[in-house]
């Protein structure tokens, strides 16, 4: 169960304000359709999340647990970093004449290929060596937070400081990468 919260709780907070949240809402704006957003959503985090959790978990089998330690508390720790730089979204037209949820699926199953979220799934599958629970708690974490953006992004954008909202983010990476380091100095 572990393993299911510590992913849900590291993608929702690390999701506000990245790019695939500013993507979320700009499909909620231009669709106003938010149900199928909404599910295109999913279904790209679904199979986005499932390819990075099993390599995730292939490679911790491959890899001696001290070392994965090691190569884990980098990755946190660099994920904290990074997520203090805000993301920008360059206005992307979607694939022409696909319909919203289909526009939604490719362009975020795309969006996420090599963000920071994709790779903290491979890390913390990795770590957790849980497929399915990993997946399934990194893709509650991006539907609550992209959900945000597409039920509240105009609300929410006037009264959440998304610094602030980083800064947490990049802290619960820092822990995360301070335990892995503490587990692979004493492993």
């Amino acid at each position: 169960m572990e393993s299911l919260v510590s992913s849900f709780l590291l993608v929702a907070v690390s999701e506000m304000g990245d790019k695939t949240q500013l993507l979320a809402f700009s499909l909620a704006t231009r669709y106003r359709r938010p149900w199928v957003v909404m599910a295109g959503i999913l279904v790209a985090t679904v199979l986005n999340h499932s390819l990075a959790a099993g390599v995730g978990a292939w490679v911790s089998a491959q890899v001696p647990p001290r070392v994965m330690a090691g190569i884990l508390a980098a990755t946190f720790i660099g994920f904290g970093i990074w997520t203090l730089e805000p993301d920008t979204l360059d206005e992307e037209r979607g694939p022409a004449g696909l319909g919203p949820f289909l526009t939604t699926t490719v362009l975020f199953f795309l969006a996420e290929m090599g963000d920071k979220t994709q790779l903290a799934t491979v890390a913390l599958a990795a770590r957790y060596r849980s497929l399915v629970l990993v997946t399934a708690g990194t893709t509650l974490g991006m539907l609550v937070s992209d959900g945000l953006a597409v039920f509240l992004g105009e609300k929410l954008a006037t009264r959440v400081s998304m610094k602030a909202v980083r800064r947490v983010a990049a802290g619960i990476f820092l822990v995360f990468g301070l335990l892995s380091l503490w587990a692979a100095l004493r492993g």
